[in-house]
């Protein structure tokens, strides 16, 4: 039986299944299924549980011996298979189909997997799964998607937010449900009468004394020298890795160059953003609501600094690597001072 995520609490009350596979490439939502069936298993009185990590070389005698043994007081147990690939391979897929021939009531199979294809979900080994249980695919939340799950997530919890305060935080958690779970339960901290506003969202950065990368972006594009080197500065003290904020640059100067492109070619900024937010990934309302400092910023810097930028940004990346020397730190300011506005008065080596 294939159910979507929101449909598995009711299942679990209604009846445990012998068999459930959770497939997904999203980790939070993959443990929070995974805890939920372990719950209601443990509350049903599973009491042990055996995990497996299925890998190169791995012995599925060892899987089907637990699964075929009576301990001395019958306790119910939970098998618990983690396939990275949801490949089993020929051993795995015989071990399976032979687990299935022979279920008992005492073993639940709890079998976790990356997302399965639709060429695995034709295996011999799934089609003998599937039926007998439980099949959740977990597919990504997309980032239009992302505000209305935060919702949902905090209507759980009896809290409110407005929809701003929904738009900035799927703004700066960008498609991480970790961080965006993490960003969460700091809100909830700092909420008063469980509402979430706007203001309740920026403050958690202020009492939090610090600046995050996207700050530092949006201080970029808006030019402000001084206080690009001030961010940076503290986020370098804050000991937040270079590879982020080198991520966070050419990320920002890629969508800035994929704007510019479109708006050579005739279209309007808006036009621009819809297209360039279609094919990088990025929700529309979430650039929209930064179109004043885009536009600024493509104004300010033709397509050859652009490229420029990213010249030096591959430049910053040998030396992270340690392929070519020079103080990253020091390259990091000057690429975040050229996208202020500010170009190097000699090429970053």
């Amino acid at each position: 039986m294939k159910l979507r995520i929101d449909q598995l609490g009711a299942q679990l009350k209604k009846q445990l299944a012998p068999v459930y596979i959770i497939s997904g490439d999203e980790p939070l939502q993959v443990a929070q299924c995974c805890d939920q069936i372990r719950k209601q298993a443990r509350d049903t009185g599973f009491s042990e549980r055996h995990v497996y990590h299925v890998e190169t070389g791995f012995d599925w005698g060892d899987f089907l011996g637990t699964a075929n043994s009576l301990s001395l007081f019958a306790q119910q147990q939970i098998l618990e298979l983690r396939i990275p690939n949801g490949k089993p391979g020929d051993a795995g897929s015989k071990a399976l189909l032979e687990y299935i021939s022979r279920p008992s009531p005492d073993n639940l199979l709890l079998m976790v997997t990356d997302r399965l294809d639709a060429t695995l979900q034709k295996s011999k080994w799934f089609k003998a799964l599937e039926p007998a249980g439980v099949f959740v695919p977990i597919w990504p939340i997309e980032s239009h998607q992302l505000p209305q799950w935060l919702n949902q997530r905090l209507k759980a919890d009896g809290y409110r937010a407005t929809p701003d305060a929904l738009n900035l935080i799927a703004e700066r958690v960008e498609g991480n449900l970790l961080a965006a779970s993490q960003e969460l339960e700091k809100l909830k901290l700092l909420s008063k009468d469980k509402n979430i506003d706007e203001a309740t969202v920026r403050d958690a950065v202020s009492d939090s004394a610090r600046y995050d990368v996207f700050q530092l972006l949006d201080t970029a594009l808006a030019g402000n020298i001084k206080q690009c080197v001030r961010i940076l500065s503290i986020l370098k003290g804050e000991g937040i890795a270079s590879t982020i904020i080198l991520w966070a640059l050419v990320r920002e100067i890629r969508l800035l160059s994929h704007l510019s492109r479109q708006i050579s070619r005739g279209l309007s900024i808006d036009a621009a953003i819809d297209q360039s937010a279609k094919a990088m990934g990025f929700a529309p309302f979430m650039l929209k609501r930064r179109k004043p400092l885009l536009d600024k910023a493509i104004r300010r810097n033709s397509e050859h600094q652009l490229r420029q930028m990213l010249l030096s940004a591959g430049r910053i990346d040998r030396c992270i690597k340690g392929l070519d020397k020079g103080n990253v730190w020091d390259q990091l300011l000057t690429l975040t001072l050229y996208l202020a506005g500010l170009p190097p008065l000699k090429s970053i080596t």
